[in-house]
C-alpha cells in the first residue's frame, strides 16, 4: 500500500477490512477518492440516477444482511437528496453509514460550490454526524461510524470529508482494526418480572418486530413462542421469523387476539401507530427491546426489559417455562379459537383473491395471483400507500429477512433502492416489488440503474390513477370534496420500463394476472406488470395514523 494513498481511498480500505463489500453512490467529484479505494480493494460500486435510491439501496442491504452498509454522496444536494433514506434508517433502526463530500476546508465560508454544513441537519437524524477534518482522521472516523451504526440500538451515522482532505494522503497507511459493536446485557430482574406475568397469563400474545430479525433473534423468538404456547403476530421485518403457516402465527385474527388477550408482549418494535400506540384493550403491555432508550415512555408498559434480544428471549423462555395443567389447556383452547377465526377470515377472502375475470381489477386480486407463483424464499418489497396496504394483509412470509417495506417512517420512493439491495443480497431468489403508481413517480427512473447493472426484479404496479390513501379520507372529511389527489389514469408505466431496456406489460383483466407475473419472473430483466386497478376500491383501514 502506497504512502501516497488519498485519505478517502484509505477510508474504503478500512471499510473493506470491517467486511463491507458494497458502496452505493451517484457520481460526484467531491468523493472520487472513495471510488478509487473501491477499485483498490475490490469493494463493489453500485451507482444510481438519484441519491435517494442509492441511499435506500444501502439501507435496504443493511436490513437484509443485518450488517452496516455504506452510501457515498457528493456534497450539498447529494447529501440532502439522501436524507429521506437516512430518516427511514433512523426510524427503522437500520445500520447505515453515509459518507458525504464537503466543500474544501481551506476556502470554507468563501462560497465554494455546494458549500453547506451537513452535520447541522444530519445530526438530529443520526447517531453521530461528524466532519473528518484532517487526512489522518478520515479512516479512523469512518471505522468508528461503521461500529456505531451497528451498535445497539442500530441506526444511521454520517461522516463528511472536506474535498481538500479527501484527496490528501494520510500520514500512515495503517487502517484501524475492526471493532465489535456495542451490545446491551439484560437485567435478570427485568426478565424475572416479565416471566412472572407470562406464568400467570391465560391468553398471551407475542408481537415480534424488525429488531427480532436485525438482532438475529428469530430462533430465540420462535423458542419463546413455542415454549409459552402464545399467539404470535409479526410486523415489519419480524414477518417470517416464524413461518406464516405456523399454527400459532396470526395475520387475519389480530383483532380477535388483542380483544381477548390478557397480556401482550411487544418485542423489537416501537409502540407506535402500527400497534395502537401500545394500548391493547384490557391487556397489560410488556415492552422488550435491544436498548433502554427504546423502551416506550408514552404507553407506560407494565414491565420492560432491554438487551441483546437473542440471549434475552432465551432467558425469558427459561424463566417463564411452559404452561401446565389447566393453564396449558386454557391457552390451547384459546389458540384453537383464534385459529378458527384466522381460517374463517382466509376463507372469506378466497373469492376476492382468486376470483376469475374482472375489469377493473380489485387490488386484492393482484395478491391472489402473486401467491400462486411466489416461492417461499422470495423477497417481497412494498413501496406505496393504499395498494401496498394489501401486501401487509395478504402476503405470507415464510422465511425471515424476506420482507421489506418503508417502515414506520412511511417514505415513498424506497422501491428501486430496496429492489437493488434484494437482488444483490439474494441473486438466486424471486424478488418482487409491489409498487403504487404514486410511488412510481419517485424513483422509476432508477429502473435504468437496475437494467444497466444486471439486477432483474419483477415490479407489480397497482395503477388506479389516484392517491387513494389521501383521496378517500379527504372526501370523508370535506363532504365528498378532494384536491391534489388525482393522477393521469391508465398511464403506461411499463412503457417507461421498456424504454430503459427493461420489459413489461399492461394487465386490464384479473384473469391475465398470474401469467403476466410468471412472464416477469422468467424475463431476466427488470419487468413491470402494470395492473389497472379499480380506483373506487379503498383499503379498509383501521390503523391509527396520528
Amino acid at each position: 500500500m502506497s504512502e501516497q494513498l488519498a485519505s478517502g481511498a484509505l477510508a474504503v480500505h478500512a471499510l473493506e477490512a470491517a467486511g463491507v463489500d458494497h458502496l452505493f453512490t451517484l457520481s460526484g467529484g467531491h468523493i472520487f477518492p472513495l471510488y478509487d479505494g473501491c477499485r483498490q480493494v475490490g469493494v463493489q460500486l453500485w451507482d444510481f440516477r438519484h441519491e435517494q435510491s442509492a441511499t435506500f439501496a444501502a439501507e435496504g442491504l443493511a436490513k437484509l444482511t443485518r450488517s452496516p452498509q455504506v452510501a457515498a454522496l457528493t456534497a450539498g444536494p447529494g447529501v440532502t437528496n439522501g436524507m429521506s433514506a437516512v430518516a427511514s434508517a433512523r426510524f427503522g433502526g437500520s445500520p447505515l453509514v453515509v459518507l458525504g463530500g464537503r466543500a474544501p476546508a481551506a476556502t470554507w465560508g468563501a462560497g465554494s460550490l455546494q458549500e453547506i454544513d451537513h452535520t447541522a441537519f444530519m445530526g438530529p437524524l443520526t447517531k453521530s454526524a461528524v466532519t473528518a477534518m484532517t487526512p489522518d482522521e478520515v479512516a479512523p472516523t469512518v471505522a468508528e461510524a461503521l461500529r456505531l451504526a451497528g451498535s445497539a440500538h442500530r441506526g444511521p451515522t454520517f461522516v463528511d470529508i472536506p474535498m481538500d482532505t479527501v484527496f490528501t494522503p494520510a500520514g500512515t497507511d495503517t487502517v484501524p482494526a475492526p471493532a465489535d459493536p456495542d451490545r446491551i446485557t439484560h437485567d435478570p430482574d427485568d426478565v424475572a418480572a416479565i416471566a412472572a406475568k407470562l406464568q400467570a397469563a391465560r391468553s398471551p400474545v407475542l408481537i415480534g418486530g424488525t429488531d427480532v430479525w436485525l438482532d438475529a433473534a428469530e430462533e430465540a423468538f420462535r423458542h419463546l413462542a413455542e415454549t409459552l404456547g402464545a399467539a404470535v403476530i409479526q410486523n415489519g421485518m419480524g414477518r417470517g421469523c416464524i413461518p406464516a403457516d405456523h399454527p400459532q402465527v396470526l395475520s387475519r385474527a389480530r383483532g380477535a387476539a388483542f380483544k381477548s388477550a390478557d397480556l401482550v408482549v411487544v418485542i423489537g418494535t416501537p409502540l407506535d401507530f402500527r400497534l395502537g400506540f401500545g394500548h391493547f384493550g384490557d391487556a397489560e403491555t410488556v415492552h422488550v427491546v435491544d436498548h433502554p432508550d427504546q423502551i416506550s415512555r408514552h404507553a407506560n408498559p407494565a414491565a420492560s426489559a432491554a438487551g441483546s434480544l437473542g440471549p434475552l428471549l432465551h432467558a425469558l423462555a427459561d424463566a417463564a417455562g411452559g404452561p401446565t395443567g389447566d393453564l396449558a389447556e386454557q391457552r390451547r383452547t384459546w389458540i384453537a379459537g383464534l385459529r378458527d377465526t384466522e381460517e374463517a377470515a382466509q376463507a372469506q377472502d378466497a373469492d376476492l383473491l382468486t376470483g376469475g375475470s374482472s375489469t377493473p381489477i380489485h387490488p386484492a386480486r393482484v395478491y391472489g395471483a402473486l401467491a400462486e407463483v411466489l416461492d417461499r424464499d422470495a423477497v417481497v418489497i412494498g413501496d406505496g400507500g393504499d395498494f401496498v396496504s394489501y401486501a401487509g394483509r395478504y402476503v405470507q412470509s415464510h422465511q425471515p429477512g424476506r420482507w421489506l417495506d418503508p417502515g414506520p417512517y412511511g417514505c415513498l420512493g424506497t422501491g428501486m433502492g430496496y429492489s437493488a439491495a434484494a437482488r444483490i443480497a439474494h441473486p438466486d431468489v424471486q424478488v418482487v416489488l409491489m409498487l403504487g403508481d404514486g410511488a412510481a413517480g419517485f424513483s422509476l427512473m432508477d429502473v435504468e440503474s437496475l437494467v444497466r447493472q444486471d439486477l432483474p426484479v419483477v415490479m407489480i404496479c397497482g395503477n388506479n390513477g389516484i392517491w387513494a390513501l389521501e383521496k378517500y379520507p379527504m372526501q370523508q372529511m370535506y363532504d365528498g370534496w378532494d384536491v391534489a389527489a388525482d393522477l393521469q389514469p391508465g398511464l403506461g408505466y411499463d412503457q417507461v420500463v421498456r424504454a430503459m431496456n427493461g420489459a413489461g406489460e399492461t394487465v386490464t383483466d384479473a384473469a391475465d394476472l398470474t401469467a403476466a407475473i410468471r412472464r416477469g419472473f422468467d424475463a431476466g430483466v427488470p419487468y413491470l406488470v402494470n395492473v389497472m386497478t379499480d380506483p373506487s376500491v379503498a383499503y379498509p383501514r383501521s390503523t391509527a395514523l396520528v
